[in-house]
């Protein structure tokens, strides 16, 4: 009786959210098939950013003098993952630029032995340098768009510069602060007890191990990813996320149109993403999916991010 109860409240809250929605952009989705992840949007342009940790890897898709949209990929992740999002921004009117953030995939080089003061540990503050340093080359407000924990380094840059933002996206960020894998489903009472290292090498080995069940074609490309990306720079991330910044205040204050997108088999419940999303004003779209909307939802989540834009604007 209690796991109907609690099904039942979850399907509420999918359905207040909007997730049943059977428009063209689901039906999109649907049909969406295998593909080689390597390959860039037509059109898009690959260069390398000289950020304060080293070169970024980054592709650049639209009209520089459009309104600009910066998509941020988390850890083991790379600009790659938003590939089938970017050909609808563009479409849509917005110069798209994604990167990869330091020490990950093509961005590998990037680190904190490459500072003007060398540190010997990727940080927050490193990602948010990096971050700044693109946002500034804009020549306005940025709509940001941080995944998962690049979610949580939006978030530093928000509160520090403010002025850089036209609106805010938090996809599959996690939605508590301190020891951010707390509240992750089935595994949150151990994580605490895990270090950096064995936190990275777990992440590595289900990645390699395809407990998500991604198609031939993605897991291909993730394997390939995971050959290049930086271990040290994992292994940073997973230290920096079990004592993730409380930004909630500034957040809420914040006057931007701010967005909580999550699929709804995501890493945290469902629960926690809500209640995140009301202590910070945003409002919440979730996808029948999983940790990763931006790969198998890319037209829905599209969908709610122009609506936002057209929010902001």
């Amino acid at each position: 009786m209690r796991e109907a109860r609690g099904r039942n409240r979850a399907r509420a809250h999918l359905d207040e959210f909007g997730s049943a929605i059977i428009d063209e952009a689901a039906r999109l989705d649907a049909a969406l098939v295998d593909r080689d992840w390597t390959v860039h949007p037509d059109g898009s342009d690959a260069s390398l950013f000289d950020a304060p940790s080293g070169a970024l890897a980054m592709i650049s898709l639209g009209d520089p003098e459009n309104p600009h949209v910066l998509l941020v990929p988390g850890v083991t992740g790379s600009k790659e993952d938003f590939t089938l999002m970017m050909p609808g921004l563009a479409a849509a009117g917005y110069y798209v630029q994604s990167y990869d953030i330091a020490g990950q995939y093509e961005s590998t080089a990037a680190g904190p032995e490459r500072l003007s003061e060398p540190r010997g540990h990727y940080d927050y503050e490193l990602f948010a340098d990096d971050m700044v340093a693109i946002l500034e080359q804009a020549p306005g407000p940025v709509h940001v768009l941080g995944y998962s924990f690049a979610g949580t380094v939006a978030q530093l840059v928000l509160v520090r510069r403010p002025e850089l933002f036209a609106s805010l996206t938090l996809l599959s960020c996690p939605p508590q602060p301190g020891q951010g894998f707390r509240g992750v489903s089935r595994i949150g009472w151990f994580s605490g007890l895990a270090t950096g290292r064995i936190g990275a090498a777990l992440m590595i080995w289900g990645l390699h191990r395809n407990f998500t069940r991604v198609p031939p074609g993605r897991l291909a490309f993730v394997d390939h990813r995971l050959e290049i990306t930086r271990v040290a720079a994992v292994e940073d991330i997973i230290r920096l996320m079990k004592r993730a910044p409380d930004c909630r205040p500034q957040l809420a204050a914040s006057g931007i149109p701010k967005l909580v997108a999550v699929g709804e088999h995501d890493l945290w419940p469902l629960r926690l993403h809500s209640t995140f999303a009301a202590e910070i004003g945003a409002k919440v779209a979730v996808y029948r999916t999983g940790h990763s909307p931006c790969e198998t939802s890319p037209h829905q989540l599209n969908r709610d991010l122009i609506e936002l834009y057209s929010r902001a604007a």
